[in-house]
């Protein structure tokens, strides 16, 4: 299984950009999948995942309604679409995919056993 982040970059307050996850080795209706990110000092979060099966989606408070999650079986793609960009918003995002993942446990970057490289995201002015 492999992941591959990228999209990333530097853009201002109330921009946007896209993330995808290109994946190899998972069937994405098998897997569940996630964003994650940290910034530095601080834990890895769960931004927004998606289950595998009946496509439930979390989002966490930080991001609702600016970030939006999608995903592509036939191209085994996921994308984070991530509107009205804010400094806050500033840290490494990293996509991450598992089997067996249960809905109360979407958010944890510990259910996850495969993680792609990540991809820095830098909102400044």
């Amino acid at each position: 299984v492999q992941l591959q982040a990228c999209g990333g970059g530097l853009v201002q307050p109330g921009g946007s950009l896209r993330l995808t996850c290109a994946t190899s080795g998972v069937t994405p209706d098998h897997y569940a999948t996630g964003w994650f990110r940290q910034a530095p000092g601080k834990e890895r979060e769960g931004v927004s995942c998606i289950t595998n099966d009946d496509g439930m989606i979390f989002y966490a408070d930080s991001v609702k309604g600016r970030f939006t999650i999608t995903r592509d079986n036939a191209k085994k793609t996921v994308y984070l679409q991530m509107d009205s960009l804010k400094p806050e918003d500033t840290a490494v995002y990293y996509c991450a995919a598992d089997r067996g993942i249960i809905l109360s446990d979407l958010r944890r970057a510990d259910a996850y056993d495969y993680w792609g490289q990540g991809t820095q995201v830098t909102v400044s002015s």
